[in-house]
């Protein structure tokens, strides 16, 4: 049930996406050319952000176009026959996930537009619309940030051939980690990274930043180590990624699981212990609240200005949220910390929840785990520990392992 909810959600909000880029702009009709004339690519509008950015083109009439990815950089080509492109240059300016925008003639009667990215994409939409009542047609590309890992499955299962016979209709492409069979996919979220520090232990002056990875890989370790289970890292090296492209990042694996990965500070020193926290419109209490307002802030610290969701989106997105995979979410914090107790020192009310975008994918459960406080000097010499992490980390794995269990036995 889980797995199909991606592909819902992502029909259900590019829908909605599509009408708001449309409403902004709408697009005219033109009359078709005859067959053997160029196509002619007369408007186009694009938006989105570093997570997913959707391109919408108009053409006077259907265009068969095929979809190819390339490496070194990271691109997307998006080739067709001999077109006339009568854009204005603002129109196609790159923005979102795309750093540089290019189209124009190939060869005798093709055509192509270059999509650059910086890190690796893939097409998770890619279909021809009719403006309703008119002969022009419009191509609707709809792309997302992606992990190296999909990628390389993207460029290895492609040949120009293949691809041409796939994309060259009104079916949309799916990304590889989109598919239902395979392992039991885990991503685990190393929190901060790059220009977000995160917390600072007070005696080793190390950062949360640095906890949080290494704890990450013990875990992908030990989870790695269960039958049928593959565990993804969203970043497994010191680099920044705002809260979107972490969660599409898990969504792009097609994860079963998100668990996010922290360490952070107090004013109040002698407070220690892990806790582990759940979505919620409302916060359990003020040090859920003020823990996820400061998490929140992380884009911020990188410049990244925060964009709300439009109200339609933000409905969904909670509803989805509350009815398909908070339940899962729940029975997941309540595991580890029946796993943690009597082994791992607990917060009093060890499981909260609170409103963190890092758990806001509506079809994955998930979950915010603090190892504890670098704040406190007995907490902070713990979560610097590689025994303590590798012990904990086993403990989560074993966590995972019964919710696995807990979930098929009521047919999840």
């Amino acid at each position: 049930m889980l797995r199909s909810l991606n592909h819902r959600f992502s029909r259900l909000v590019s829908g909605l996406f599509l009408a708001a880029l449309l409403f902004c702009v709408p697009a005219g009709a033109f009359a078709a050319s005859a067959d053997t004339s160029p196509l002619l690519a007369f408007a186009a509008r694009i938006a989105g952000d570093d997570a997913r950015t959707r391109l919408i083109i108009d053409f006077d009439r259907k265009p068969d176009f095929e979809v190819h990815y390339v490496a070194n950089p990271y691109r997307i080509l998006i080739d067709l026959p001999q077109t006339d492109f009568g854009i204005k240059a603002e129109e196609l300016e790159a923005r979102g996930i795309f750093t540089d925008i290019r189209y124009g003639a190939m060869a005798a009667g093709r055509s192509r537009i270059v999509l650059t990215a910086t890190r690796p994409v893939g097409v998770a939409l890619a279909e021809v619309q009719q403006e309703e009542g008119a002969s022009s047609h419009r191509l609707v590309i709809d792309a997302a940030i992606v992990t190296e890992t999909v990628f390389q499955a993207q460029m290895e299962k492609q040949s120009w051939k293949e691809v041409s016979a796939q994309t060259g209709s009104d079916l949309p492409v799916q990304l590889p980690g989109s598919k239902a069979d395979g392992p039991f996919v885990i991503a685990v979220d190393a929190g901060h990274g790059g220009i977000d520090n995160g917390a600072r232990g007070g005696v080793t002056k190390m950062e949360e930043k640095h906890v949080t990875l290494a704890f990450a890989k013990q875990l992908a370790e030990a989870l790695n180590a269960l039958p049928d289970t593959r565990a993804i890292l969203t970043r497994d090296k010191d680099e920044f990624l705002s809260l979107s492209q972490r969660v599409q990042l898990a969504r792009s694996e097609g994860a079963n699981l998100l668990i996010s990965i922290h360490a952070d500070t107090l004013r109040q020193k002698d407070i220690r212990g892990a806790t582990v926290y759940t979505i919620s419109d409302k916060a359990s209490d003020s040090l859920a609240a003020s823990l996820a307002e400061r998490e929140n802030l992380s884009d911020q610290i990188a410049g990244i200005a925060f964009v709300d969701e439009p109200a339609e989106v933000a409905d969904i997105l909670l509803d989805l949220t509350r009815r398909e995979t908070q339940a899962f979410s729940i029975n997941l914090a309540q595991s580890v910390v029946g796993k943690f107790k009597d082994q791992v020192l607990l917060i009093n009310n060890p499981h909260r929840h609170a409103g963190f975008r890092v758990l806001t994918a509506p079809d994955v459960p998930s979950i915010l785990l603090e190892l504890g406080f670098m704040s406190n000097k007995e907490d902070e010499k713990l979560l610097t520990d590689p025994e303590w992490q590798k012990k904990v980390a086993g403990l989560i794995a074993e966590a995972v392992k019964d919710y696995r269990t807990t979930v098929a036995s009521n047919g999840g």
